[in-house]
């Protein structure tokens, strides 16, 4: 009798376990894949939206493209879960799986900062984005300025990225010398564990007049002032962009998956992502793993699950332990792509070796989305 494996959130983990079980253990497990949206969007099409004009629904892959054996794909939403019996209640089903692996991303909790609901803007989901080019297609002149606003947060290189389109963005438009562009970080660096790609990124910004501000904190905003309040000073803008506060979907939370957990995430063994459940993995940015929060880290995760799974099943010893590997593209702007390549736990420390940008790696990257939409929905995107 085939075992079932039931996955919690279609993002780059999910998809990618279930494209790793169907390849795998198609004749031994059935697999049911739940999110409750329609279709997948990848991360870095949100800065298509913002500053290639396109529609959500153009950067939208519905999932009702999903047609591998051994798998079903269901759009329900999760209610609730009891990681000690692995039940899962959803508004249409109850279900009780054998395997049950959680990779629901992380939500956003935009009200942490004050004033940011009220006066802020953010490009982390599909309809932010839209609703930030509208309103970067009515500025002019003035102070733009980008908050991250808390660690971790996904996608470390991201608001790098878009300061970096952003600046080529109003030089289009023939306005970037009326606007001034500050990044406020946090962090001690844009990129801590790669010195390499954070000299290239923080050298890009001072070429392009951009300032940058690490080791700040933004604690609220003042929406009647349009004031940043920092741990030291204010900073005054006419528009602020910010990468809001991340933590883990209500439904982890209130299933004590987070017991043991560092900040709210799901405690996890970094060489197999299983939790203290039987039965129970956690993978992606909702798990509390060593790396950064990115899909390419939640797709090897999924790697990594799938192969544990397949040494229970079949009673072999498991060796394919988490590695932490992942590579990111990172736009600079002008048809320039940079690469980093990041192993995060297989040697004695990690490593984050940089590719400067260039026209060939752009199409690189290209090609990394559609071999992943190749992969996971059999199409690429030609064949759309």
């Amino acid at each position: 009798m085939k075992k079932n494996v039931l996955i919690l959130g279609a993002g780059f983990g999910g998809l990618e376990l279930a494209a790793q079980l169907s390849d795998t253990l198609a004749d031994e497990v059935q697999v049911i894949l739940i999110d409750h949206n329609d279709g997948f969007t990848f991360g870095f099409s949100k800065l298509d939206v913002l500053f290639k004009n396109h529609t959500p629904e153009e950067v939208r892959i519905p999932y009702a493209e999903l047609t591998r054996p051994g798998l079903e794909f269901r759009q329900e939403h999760i209610t609730s879960i009891d990681p000690a019996t692995r039940r899962v209640a959803t508004d249409q089903s109850d279900y009780q799986p054998d395997v049950l692996v959680i990779a629901l991303g992380a939500d956003y909790e935009p009200g942490a900062t004050p004033g940011f609901t009220e006066d802020g803007y953010d490009f982390y989901t599909v309809d932010g984005a839209a609703r930030l080019r509208d309103r970067l297609a009515e500025f002019t002149s003035g102070t733009i300025v980008l908050g991250i606003l808390s660690v971790p947060f996904k996608c470390p290189p991201a608001p790098y990225e878009a300061i970096l389109l952003l600046h080529a963005h109003l030089v289009e438009r023939g306005i970037r010398d009326t606007a001034t562009i500050k990044v406020i970080s946090p962090m001690p660096s844009p990129i801590p564990v790669s010195p390499e790609t954070s000299e290239a990124l923080i050298t890009a910004m001072a070429e392009r007049g951009i300032t940058y501000r690490p080791d700040t904190k933004i604690h609220s905003l003042d929406p009647n002032q349009h004031l940043a309040h920092t741990d030291t000073d204010t900073v005054p803008y006419d528009l602020f962009i910010g990468i809001p506060k991340h933590r883990v979907p209500d439904v982890i939370d209130a299933s004590g998956l987070t017991a043991g957990g560092n900040d709210g995430w799901i405690a996890v063994d970094p060489a197999t992502l299983a939790t203290k459940h039987a039965g129970v993995y956690a993978i992606g940015d909702c798990a509390d793993a060593p790396v950064p929060r990115a899909g390419v880290y939640a797709e090897d995760a999924a790697r990594t699950v799938a192969a544990h799974i397949a040494a229970q099943l079949h009673g072999t010893p498991f060796t394919a332990k988490y590695s932490g590997r992942g590579v990111c593209y990172i736009e600079f702007g002008d048809g320039q792509v940079g690469k980093v390549e990041a192993d995060f736990l297989s040697g004695p420390k990690p490593t984050a070796p940089f590719i400067g940008p260039s026209t060939d790696l752009a199409d690189e990257k290209a090609e990394f989305a559609n071999t992943r939409r190749h992969r996971w929905f059999s199409r690429s995107e030609a064949e759309r």
